[in-house]
């Protein structure tokens, strides 16, 4: 159990959650784990097996502490609120923002869809400086310097843009840098690891369709997490407006792709955790990934969200499977009026 933002994340499997008088109790095994007064609460994230009394979810709607029900590996299942006019403004304030796509609009798109941007460039080229760091000599090093500078040069026009339409240009070029060295990163020599770039719809080599599953699984978190934090996953800053798509959540994932997929793809890869026979081709030419090597995949993808780390807004200890949240909490926070600017995750 932890609390970030006034929020109560519950990972514990098997714990209770009834109501005290005015207060909360995490009950775990019959006993008392965690006592919290319900005006601390802003919300309440049951991952799991979390049991919720009847009479806590009541006083919870009353109180505007809305409770989210996720499976044990975020997805989100149901939310109860109770009739407060919060989500309705927040939303309203989303499809403002989203609708201002002026640049001389000072708080319009731009001001979530630009620290997105910077975000997930400076994480990408934290992916490639820490592979030169640990590889000094290996033979695509200045490959990757190069990559590094161009990503630099890129952060800094994301930093003097406002035009979505620009944003979108430069986030699209950095991303086609950086994917032009990533296959540098692989350590291992068999061919069928080879990359050349990015494919997908359907991934035509092992690598692509490593990323493709992972971005799959990242998604799904990050649309989770938007929904519980009250927000509409379909209209996003960044990405365009489209049936059935949820471009808030591929907004937010941005800056966990290379942070989570991508290195975890490399981890797989490298450490001989998965093979080349885990992949097989399609009639349309396209490559898959066999059953075990997705039970393998979705381990090491649960496994990584486990592992802790120092938030870099909040400076607190998190898990990494609570990052995306948390961005989803302080994302609602900035739209709310709470932040003076969207705090996008950066590794460090």
């Amino acid at each position: 159990m932890k609390q970030h933002l006034n929020t109560l994340f519950v990972t514990t499997q098997g714990a209770y959650l009834r109501k005290e008088g005015e207060a909360l109790a995490v009950q775990i095994d019959g006993k008392t784990a965690l006592r919290v007064p319900l005006h601390h609460l802003g919300g309440i994230c049951c991952f799991g097996r979390v049991g919720v009394s009847p009479k806590l979810m009541g006083r919870c709607a009353e109180a505007g502490v809305s409770i989210s029900f996720l499976t044990e590996h975020g997805r989100m299942l149901a939310r109860v609120t109770g009739f407060t006019p919060g989500n309705v403004l927040l939303r309203r304030e989303q499809y403002r923002r989203a609708d201002a796509l002026d640049a001389t609009v000072t708080n319009g798109c731009a001001s979530v869809a630009q620290p997105i941007v910077i975000a997930k460039l400076l994480n990408s080229r934290s992916v490639l400086m820490r592979a030169v760091r640990d590889y000094p000599d290996a033979a695509g090093r200045p490959d990757l310097e190069r990559a590094v500078t161009l990503l630099a040069s890129s952060v800094s026009q994301a930093r003097t843009t406002a035009d979505i339409d620009k944003l979108r240009g430069v986030e699209g070029e950095a991303a086609s840098t950086y994917f032009r060295v990533y296959g540098r990163l692989v350590t291992r020599s068999e061919t069928a690891w080879a990359f050349t770039g990015r494919n997908r719809r359907p991934p035509r080599d092992a690598l692509n369709a490593l990323l493709s599953f992972l971005y799959t699984l990242l998604l799904h978190d990050a649309r989770s997490a938007l929904e519980a934090a009250g927000l509409d996953s379909q209209v996003g800053f960044l990405h365009r407006d489209r049936p059935g798509r949820p471009s808030l959540a591929l907004d937010l994932m941005e800056e966990f792709r290379a942070f989570v997929c991508d290195r975890l793809a490399l981890s797989l890869v490298n450490r001989s955790q998965l093979n080349p026979d885990a992949f097989e081709a399609t009639p349309v030419g396209g490559i898959i990934m066999s059953d075990a090597a997705r039970k393998t995949v979705l381990g090491a993808y649960q496994k990584r969200k486990l592992e802790e780390m120092m938030h870099p807004f909040i400076g607190e200890k998190v898990s990494v499977g609570l990052l995306v949240h948390l961005q989803a909490r302080l994302l609602a926070r900035f739209l709310r009026g709470d932040l003076d600017a969207y705090p996008a995750f950066l590794w460090k």
